[in-house]
């Protein structure tokens, strides 16, 4: 990446959780670093020869950390390539996100870490980092080489969308991942009691004739983690929660102090079950969009710190997964280039405060995983996005950069896009009319 040598963000409204900061200031970045910081209306003199960037009537913030990427290099290179999923993510003003092992081959070993890494480098313009299996080739039973992969830049340890089933090993690899400092991030949910399931399990479930997923199989998998990860003191990370009563049980062992955390997918707080409409296989996800009591939890959740961060779950499929009936379709959907835009609904409707949201798509998730972002403190990298709150726009599949064009929000309304987006002091992406 080229480092710009000296660079004035002038004239913008700040926003950084990591400072307290909400309000206007000014930053001078040299060298690829946040140099100095001027809080209040009065700018920092612009070093000679310095570019000025003017945001004034815009905001300022640091780049978006995205802790659940799905990739499909290598294997699915036709779906998303490390560098398409870096342009995407620069065009929502994510500067950094956690790609997923999920690929073909699972990266489970040293060398497809190191694979991941060297693409990123050579490709992608904005932070990639690896995530590696928690079990080798995601079946379950021999755990990777933990202490190995973190040696080579794995940053977290998942099996994707996969459950560990079994209870020994879990413990095994919980107990292993915490004398690395390594957190286990799960998803949450109990294989059997989803394997015939489609949709959320409820009325609409049954007006459109589709078979449901209990709420229950999300709960019984949390509460199965959680006791796990009580025992071993390990550091887990339930990936995405969508229920009211997964949220309680979060809380009830946070205040326990065990050392949980917990996403939600910004599609979950932003869409119901209601959304999937007639069949918008846009829309069959996992988990399965909820009831609108439970999306309303999941807003209280994350608005009182019991739901750490904001996911984009980027899944690209291509168009051979989707259009298919809807018990057949593919589950996931996009997600980088809207996170920002989607959540700045629950800011324009007064849910949830603009210092919250950047907090837990920032900040957060850059303090759990132990990235170097998060953050305009001196000295930190000049990693940033530059937005307009209120700029209306509609989604088209035509504006997609993603390889991949399975938005959940085609045709949908939003107030506020990510105008500009730097890492190390360089623009990567600069919005277009």
């Amino acid at each position: 990446m080229v480092k710009a040598r000296k660079l004035m963000i002038a004239g913008g409204h700040m926003v950084d959780p990591s400072q307290g900061l909400d309000g206007p200031a000014s930053l001078l970045i040299s060298n690829g670093k946040i140099e100095a910081i001027n809080k209040g209306a009065s700018n920092i003199a612009a070093p000679e020869g310095a570019e000025t960037i003017d945001a004034s009537g815009k905001h300022v913030f640091p780049g978006l950390v995205d802790a659940r990427v799905f990739v499909g290099e290598p294997g699915s290179e036709h779906r998303e390539t490390i560098a398409s999923a870096s342009q995407a993510a620069a065009a929502g003003g994510v500067t950094s996100f956690i790609m997923m092992p999920e690929t073909d081959p699972v990266i489970d070993d040293v060398s497809l870490v190191d694979f991941v890494r060297r693409a990123a480098r050579d490709n992608a313009i904005v932070r990639v980092y690896p995530a590696a299996a928690v079990t080798k080739g995601f079946e379950g039973k021999e755990l990777s080489e933990f202490g190995l992969l973190q040696e080579a830049g794995a940053v977290m340890l998942t099996e994707g969308k996969r459950s560990v089933r079994n209870n020994l090993t879990f413990r095994h690899a919980l107990t292993y991942a915490r004398d690395f400092g390594l957190t286990i991030s799960k998803e949450t949910v109990e294989p059997d009691l989803s394997s015939n399931g489609v949709m959320n399990e409820g009325l609409v479930a049954t007006h459109l004739g589709l078979p449901g997923i209990p709420r229950e199989a999300e709960i019984i998998a949390l509460e199965r983690d959680l006791r796990i990860a009580a025992l071993t003191g390990g550091n887990y990370h339930a990936a995405k929660i969508s229920t009211s009563d997964s949220a309680k049980a979060i809380a009830d062992y946070k205040k326990q102090g065990h050392k949980v955390t917990c996403g939600i997918s910004i599609n979950h707080l932003t869409l119901n079950e209601n959304d999937v409409g007639r069949y918008r296989t846009y829309l069959k996800l996992a988990p399965p969009l909820r009831s609108e009591d439970d999306r309303q939890a999941m807003i209280e959740a994350l608005r009182e710190g019991t739901i750490d961060i904001i996911v984009s779950s980027h899944d690209p499929h291509d168009a051979d997964t989707k259009r298919h009936p809807f018990e057949e379709a593919a589950e996931g959907a996009i997600g980088l280039e809207t996170l920002f835009s989607a959540a700045m609904r629950l800011y324009h409707n007064d849910e949830i405060g603009l210092a919250r949201l950047i907090e837990a798509m920032s900040t957060r998730p850059a303090e759990i995983f132990g990235l170097p972002g998060g953050t305009l403190k001196p000295g930190s990298n000049a990693d940033i996005a530059i937005a307009d709150l209120d700029v209306p726009f509609v989604v088209h599949e035509e504006m997609i950069v993603s390889r991949s064009k399975n938005t959940p929000f085609e045709g949908e309304r939003f107030s506020g896009k990510v105008l500009q987006t730097l890492v190390d002091g360089h623009i990567v992406y600069t919005a277009t009319e």
